[in-house]
């Protein structure tokens, strides 16, 4: 398939109730061992590809050397291939564009973009990550790809669990925002509460993206919420990691 078509298959993966499982790798071989398991689509955790190469999260990793792996990953793959692109590496939206071609040259097909600051406090207010979210819209355009943008809202994230009902119509109103920019899911990291899911996921009409950290936690119970997509973080990385350095341990 061609990178365009792989990004229409991606987005048709997104389907409420019937969500897409992403369980999220961070070079080509965790890939390719995510792959085999019987994965219909591959994601990167930024979290996961930053640690796996001795840099923290937040865009510490350098974007260079996250371009390599991700055009190292979909070398290596059939399989549509999502990028976690965290702000994009840039604030002006100018920037981001010429940001945004590289990671289309990588071949990825879809890409979280997060509204917290990063390297900063809070978030970006909503005119100006919807005025970032029409720039990668108009470029991916512009390329004739239609690139899946993941619009991530990190309210939850930044807020504790008893504050988050609080938070509802807030995001929702980032998610119209999000919606009318271009976006093509909308992400809502830390809000567990089924009711609140089932709130968001009834409310806006993008695909909804929740994520579960426990990598042996049956989804059942969040695809009848209603979500499209779940995505599991860090949390494989930081399994993998536990079982290799149990295995290791053995030795010594």
């Amino acid at each position: 398939m061609s990178q365009s078509d792989r990004a229409k298959a991606f987005a048709d993966l997104h389907k409420p109730g019937s969500p897409v499982v992403l369980y999220n790798m961070w070079d080509a071989g965790s890939a390719a061992a995510v792959a085999k398991a019987g994965a219909s689509a591959l994601a990167t955790g930024s979290w996961s590809v930053a640690v796996a190469q001795g840099y923290a999260d937040g865009e510490d990793l350098p974007m260079e050397l996250l371009f390599q792996i991700a055009g190292r990953i979909t070398a290596t793959t059939e399989l549509p291939v999502s990028v976690d692109f965290e702000g994009g590496y840039a604030t002006d939206p100018e920037e981001l564009s010429l940001n945004i071609k590289r990671l289309l040259a990588t071949g990825a097909v879809g890409l979280n973009f997060e509204d917290r600051v990063v390297g900063g406090e809070g978030l970006h207010d909503t005119a100006s990550q919807v005025a970032r979210i029409k720039a990668i819209r108009a470029t991916a355009d512009a390329t004739g790809i239609p690139l899946y943008i993941n619009a991530r809202t990190d309210l939850f994230l930044q807020s504790k669990p008893e504050a988050h009902a609080s938070l509802i119509d807030d995001a929702l109103a980032r998610a119209e925002a999000y919606t009318k920019a271009g976006a093509s899911g909308f992400f809502v990291p830390g809000l567990t509460e089924p009711d609140l899911i089932k709130q968001i996921c009834e409310q806006v009409s993008l695909p909804v993206n929740v994520l579960c950290l426990d990598t042996s936690a049956d989804i059942t119970p969040l695809a009848a919420l209603g979500v499209a997509r779940i995505s599991f973080g860090p949390a494989p990385y930081r399994t993998a990691m536990k079982t290799l350095t149990a295995q290791a341990a053995q030795h010594y």
